[in-house]
């Protein structure tokens, strides 16, 4: 089963930015879906809400 979070190290690796940096664009996006009601978790970010800001892709199909 694959892992629901990217960790801090995770992001780094993938966007070749530094982990400070990576710990703190976490930090943002857990601020903004603590505001939505969801449970975050120190240090970590759903991949599903990764895919949703970065790429632009939510889960879902939009219809043409």
């Amino acid at each position: 089963m694959e892992n629901l979070f990217y960790t801090a190290q995770e992001l780094a690796a993938m966007f070749g930015i530094s982990s400070t940096k990576a710990y703190q664009m976490i930090q943002d996006w857990n601020k903004e879906l603590a505001a939505k009601k969801f449970i975050t978790f120190s240090g970590k970010i759903y991949r599903a809400y990764v895919n949703e800001r970065i790429y632009g892709y939510n889960g879902r199909e939009e219809a043409m």
